[in-house]
């Protein structure tokens, strides 16, 4: 299947980052190569692009979409919870400007065997790197009652946590679930009838809690994006696409951190704690897709844009 992915939110992320021409940008998501594409068109020769992206099907898809900006482009296969060593590997030390756009690719919804979707049926998997060894198969065999309980409470966000935790054990002891029909096939019969009637789909919580789990999506975006502000040069700009709550309370409360990291009681006159800004907020409030992108991608619907520019 050919790797599409249509870039949500992309006239206000490029907007975000004043691009400057000469200056030095990361795509820490590179997928199809979409925030890149209008980024590169943007550089002049002494510009350049650094993309990262742990899919294999995105790199070779992005690679083929940005091949006539190939002069000013370095893309490598990475997570970019490893930005800065990739980075220092290739001479750079600092850039202008960071795009994230996370979340799954319409082309990993998209492609079942993929095992990201509800929508049909496929091998558990759910792997973003296809080189790691664990699926989401091991997750939901693997896990304890317990386990599972506290992923899709936290990071599903369901309600019937407790019940869907409690059927998938009692299923997996007859035998082991292999595919995502199988997994779905359980979840409805943890929820009530008149639930599934009026709700979503119901197994979207509970796929959304094991691949995020499964890739450590929320550890390696808290984990990294201190390091990314720190790659700023002046004036530099971070924007960060998310698609869930627990995603943007992240980026929200670190955004925050860096621009006001004093520790001091709110009592103390003056700030004696020593930690200085990073830079300013400039988003206070999230920037949302607009009626005419809602209208043609649905999947923009949960999308909300931050942005954050060093001092």
């Amino acid at each position: 299947m050919e790797f599409s992915h249509r870039s949500v939110l992309l006239d206000e992320t490029i907007a975000g980052l004043e691009i400057k021409p000469d200056g030095i940008y990361v795509d820490g998501t590179l997928g199809g190569g979409g925030h890149s594409y209008e980024i590169c068109k943007r550089l002049s020769d002494k510009g350049r692009l650094i993309g990262i992206d742990q899919d294999a099907a995105a790199i070779e898809a992005a690679t083929e979409r940005l091949r006539e900006f190939k002069d000013k482009v370095t893309i490598i296969r990475s997570n970019y919870c490893e930005m800065k060593q990739q980075l220092n590997s290739i001479g750079v030390t600092s850039v202008d400007g960071i795009v994230l756009d996370l979340g799954v690719s319409s082309y990993q919804l998209d492609t079942a065997d993929r095992g990201f979707t509800y929508r049909e049926d496929a091998p558990l998997d759910m792997r973003m790197d296809q080189r790691q060894t664990r699926t989401a198969k091991d997750i939901v065999n693997g896990y304890s009652e317990k386990e599972l309980y506290g992923i899709i409470r936290d990071y599903g966000e369901d309600k019937f946590a407790k019940n869907i935790a409690k059927h998938i054990v009692r299923a997996r002891q007859e035998k082991p679930l292999e595919t995502t029909g199988e997994l779905i096939n359980v979840i409805k019969a943890a929820i009530p009838m008149k639930v599934r009637a009026v709700g979503g789909h119901p197994a979207k919580r509970t796929f959304q809690a094991i691949r995020i789990e499964l890739n450590n999506e929320l550890g390696v975006l808290t984990d990294s994006l201190d390091t990314m502000i720190d790659l700023l040069n002046p004036k530099g700009r971070i924007c960060i696409i998310t698609f869930h709550s627990l995603e943007d309370r992240i980026v929200k409360n670190s955004f925050r951190k860096n621009e006001n990291p004093c520790t001091c009681p709110r009592e103390f006159p003056v700030c004696v704690c020593g930690n200085k800004s990073k830079g300013t907020v400039i988003t206070r409030k999230p920037i949302l897709p607009g009626e005419t992108e809602l209208m043609e991608n649905k999947r923009s619907k949960s999308a909300k844009l931050r942005i954050f520019e060093r001092e």
